[in-house]
């Protein structure tokens, strides 16, 4: 398309400013004076985006208001099912505004109308007068509007690019004949986000057919004679609702606002407004970049060496290539391979790879990446190695895919990762050694892993490579979906892509780690993390690396078995229900079990309805109907026989490795903002214990062989033992240095009976209040949990505190804490942040001053089984035991112990627990041993 002579860009604000904030909410942007400027900060960069790269001559941004629109009035419910607008989006608005403003750009909002209408009256008015017309929103609904000369502008997002629709795209992507059409299928299959109904169960394939049969709304509800069974019911019965809809959806383009092309010609930014509020938002390189390219006059690029990998020869020995980059100055923020200079080179011969050996060999730290042709560790060949040790500069040893050649390349570099004076820079480093694992090859001395640094400096956002690159280093690393594709049963290998891509891809990977190095190993020192990162959190990278390497042997006959008992109890149950239903129907269908249970049954009176105006039949609500209805009850067993064979039982032969006939789980150290441990494929973590069938899976989990045994070495009670002594309430410290059942003795002080006198409900109630309250649980949530009113729930809570003032105090103390410093930390120095403790937000400020309470306590439980984990890793290497640690879940540590060192481990795991940090109330373990881990636990 050749650059028409006037252009009109059309900017949704709404749209543009929820899609920044919520692409900024894992790694938010706070200024020194505690506002979230993520929002303000992504509308920026799209918006000069625009102004730099396309140079419009004309441009607009348009607002909601927050007035009630026609559609409001015409339809009370549209969108009703909202949720309140974050706080932070509505601190945003003025501040987008005056950003707009400052850039001499018009504001354009009306009362009654959304910004789509005043969008689509501009761009009818524009498209008139001559303009080539870009509506920039990533809102598909616009399709609607798009016509000769006006097109749909979709920004660039999440690593997709910018998308430009016009007549044939629209068409394309609806899957309709004529543009008109796109408001009719909005009609007929509703829009959820905006309470739009639609008609229901009719879907975009079912909507795109009867278009195409029927032409319009109203012709399919003219023909609905024509249709048949459900869908012939659906729309007799809700055409008059598909009609609303499609009002609803459709555009207005009509709205009484002046229309006067020459106020939005752009002529460039107020710089001085623009200063102060650039200053003011403390987006200090935006404005360099913004005032710095509005002021100069296109010049050549500076020429960059970009790098030939297929003829570099090794530390700059040969001369690389020259090119002047593209013909318009760079002016996007972030750099790319494309735009930055740097020094990557292939090492593929052996004397290159003799020359990299001996420069690493004297390096004091360097930074290490595996290339893989697969995700899963014990499976993973090698394809290749990437290395860097300094700012920009990278080299790649490629491997082959014959295993003994392989071997001997990497045999090569083996005195590279046992060289103990060298520290070594990975991003997740347990994978890379993991790989090396699997060639004999063991990564010895300091690690430095800045996916974990990032972890403790920030633990409540994302820590992938890219991320970081971006939000550190002001840089958008390759993509792997550039090099393999998206993930799917279409993806490729690495294996087989251009060794010289790779070279590129894997060199940047290691380059950018080790930048990253640098900025992380300075923030945790200014966070006070460097010592829990340096003694409990990379030590602890090679114990979760060994525990994944052992796996753990899976009884396959005894799954096999239960599947079928599942099988056919989940057969036994749907009997049952039908019988007590009178009629068949899908059990797992919400919408029909909701007619049933509610409709046909009339369980009760006034059922609670979903947002989409279904019947509510989740757990909570059949639970409760489980007391009185026999039909509520048998739905939940049915519901978890279901959930135990397809999740667990059937699922995990098929995680069995061909390569050992063992499962082994990938443990996740960066996951939990805690400080626990997850884990996946499979979640160790979510075995089922509280119901009898659900305990019965942990019988597959089995010894390796017949001379082995299993131990489950648990922590009994550790967050209360915590709680107590962080606290220390005299009460809950006696009850635990004496012995006693702590949840009868707080049955026994907050009922007022004799210890001996309570029976098995108080005390049940009792551990609701002691685990509830240090997880912040209301006398609501309280009364929920233990079937009791409201008031008495509260009469607990108050005589809890009443018992053991210190909890009270501490729970206060914790909060202020939060308050004074916005963060709170466990008994290593573990912090998590709580940027909502100050908000005006009722619901995110609770949720902030429970985890002010909750964190510590869940954290420092985490900090101890790390510290035991260790100790225990450590005792076993040096004993050299054949046993080998095989899970860790929860509180829980389980071992797979060859049967002559039973007793040494019996003896010395709860030993090691107890030990692993000390506090003024004892920790208690429970060690339990069988030949299955139902046995041992």
């Amino acid at each position: 398309m050749s650059k028409p002579e006037k252009t009109l860009f059309l900017l949704d604000a709404m749209a543009l400013i929820y899609r920044a904030h919520f692409a900024f909410s894992k790694n938010p942007r706070i200024s020194s004076k505690g506002l979230n400027t993520g929002a303000a900060f992504g509308f920026t960069n799209s918006l000069f985006e625009i102004i730099d790269k396309k140079k419009p001559s004309h441009i607009a941004v348009a607002f909601d208001t927050p007035a009630p629109t026609f559609r409001h009035v015409d339809y009370p419910l549209y969108k009703a099912n909202r949720d309140a607008q974050p706080e932070d989006i509505r601190v945003a608005i003025p501040l987008v505004k005056d950003i707009v403003r400052a850039f001499n750009i018009p504001v354009l909002e009306l009362d009654g109308y959304e910004a789509d209408d005043v969008i689509g009256t501009f761009a009818k008015k524009a498209s008139a007068e001559g303009f080539e017309v870009f509506m920039m929103t990533p809102d598909k609904d616009y399709g609607q509007l798009v016509e000769e000369h006006v097109y749909l502008y979709k920004p660039a997002f999440m690593g997709n690019g910018v998308d430009i629709m016009g007549i044939p795209e629209v068409l394309a992507k609806w899957d309709v004949e004529r543009i008109d059409q796109v408001v009719d299928m909005l009609g007929l299959q509703g829009d959820a986000v905006d309470n739009i109904p639609g008609i229901p169960g009719v879907g975009p394939k079912t909507a795109s057919k009867l278009l195409k049969d029927y032409g319009t709304v109203e012709g399919i509800i003219a023909h609905s004679h024509e249709l048949k069974g459900k869908l012939k019911e659906r729309v007799e019965e809700f055409g008059a609702q598909g009609l609303q809809s499609k009002e609803l959806a459709r555009i207005c383009t009509t709205v009484p606002i002046d229309f006067d092309s020459s106020t939005m010609e752009y002529k460039g930014p107020n710089k001085e407004k623009l200063t102060e509020i650039f200053e003011e938002l403390e987006f200090r390189t935006t404005l360099k970049r913004i005032l710095g390219e509005a002021a100069a006059t296109p010049t050549a690029s500076k020429p960059k060496a970009i790098v030939n990998t297929s003829q570099m020869g090794l530390f700059g020995d040969a001369t690389p290539t020259l090119s002047n980059g593209p013909d318009e100055p760079i002016t996007s923020e972030k750099g790319t391979l494309a735009n930055t200079e740097h020094d990557y080179h292939l090492i593929d011969t052996p004397q290159k790879r003799k020359r990299l050996i001996k420069y690493l060999m004297v390096q004091k730290e360097l930074c290490f990446d595996t290339e893989t042709d697969n995700l899963e560790p014990i499976e993973a060949n090698m394809v290749g190695l990437a290395f860097s040790y300094k700012k920009g500069e990278a080299y790649y040893v490629p491997t082959p895919q014959d295993r003994e050649e392989a071997q001997a390349i990497i045999e090569e570099f083996r005195p590279v990762f046992e060289n103990e004076a060298i520290l070594k820079i990975a991003q997740n480093a347990k994978y890379d050694i993991q790989i090396l694992k699997n060639y004999g090859v063991e990564v010895k001395g300091p690690i430095f892993d800045t996916m974990i640094a990032h972890y403790l400096i920030d633990p409540d956002t994302r820590h992938n490579m890219d991320v970081l690159a971006e939000n550190y280093l002001n840089y958008t690393p390759v993509s792997i979906t550039e090099l393999i594709g998206k993930k799917g049963v279409k993806q490729g290998n690495m294996k087989d892509v251009d060794i010289h891509k790779v070279a590129e891809y894997a060199g940047e990977d290691a380059d950018i780690t080790f930048q990253l190095k640098q900025v992380f190993a300075a923030m945790m020192e200014e966070n006070k993390v460097t010592k829990l990162f340096d003694e409990v959190e990379i030590p602890l990278v090679n114990v979760l690396a060994d525990i994944e390497y052992n796996g753990v042997k899976i009884d396959t006959d005894a799954l096999a078995a239960m599947s079928k008992e599942l099988e056919e109890e989940s057969l036994k149950a749907q009997t049952q229900i039908f019988e007590l239903a009178g009629s068949e129907f899908n059990i797992a269908s919400p919408k029909q079990l909701g007619e049933i249970l509610f409709d046909q049954m009339k369980l009760i009176e006034k059922p609670k309805k979903t947002k989409t105006g279904q019947y509510a039949t989740g757990e909570d609500i059949l639970s409760k109907l489980a007391v009185e209805h026999d039909i509520a009850r048998i739905i939940l067993e049915f519901r978890e026989y279901q959930k135990l064979k397809s999740t667990y039982v059937d699922a995990l032969p098929k995680m069995i490795s061909p390569i050992d006939g063992l499962v082994h789980t990938d443990y996740r150290q960066a996951v939990a903002a805690t400080g626990r441990l997850s884990s996946n494929n499979p979640n160790l973590q979510n075995i089922p214990i509280r119901t009898e069938k659900g305990r019965e899976i942990r019988k597959a989990f089995i010894p390796r062989s017949e001379d082995h045994i299993l131990l489950a070495a648990d922590y009994s009670q550790i967050e209360l033992r915590i709680v107590a002594a962080f606290a220390e309430d005299e009460s809950m410290m006696d009850a635990f240095k004496n012995g006693r059942d702590i949840h009868a003795t707080t049955a026994s002080k907050v009922f007022g009976v004799p210890l001996e006198e309570v029976d098995r409900d108080m005390r049940r109630k009792a551990k609701e209040v002691n685990f509830g309250l240090i997880y912040g649980i209301s006398a609501f949530g309280l009364a929920q949990n233990i079937g009791i009113s409201r008031t008495e729930a509260q009469q607990i809570i108050t005589a809890y505190f009443n018992e053991f003032p210190g909890v009270k105090k501490y729970m206060d103390a914790q909060v202020n804490k939060a308050r004074e410093f916005t963060y709170v930390e466990t008994i290593l120095g573990r912090r998590r942040y709580l940027r909502d403790i100050h908000s005006k937000n009722m619901v995110g400020r609770g949720h902030a001053e429970r985890n002010a309470i909750n964190a510590p306590i869940q954290g420092s439980a985490a900090d101890m089984i790390k510290v035991a984990m260790i100790s225990i890793h450590d005792w076993m290497k040096k004993e050299k035991l054949q046993s080998k640690m095989i899970m860790q879940v929860h509180d829980e540590l389980v071992f797979d112990v060859y049967k002559p060192e039973l007793e040494i481990m019996k003896e010395r795991i709860p030993a090691l627990m107890k030990s692993a940090i000390e506090l003024s109330v004892p920790m208690e373990v429970e060690v339990g041993v069988g030949n299955n881990w139902l046995k041992a636990h």
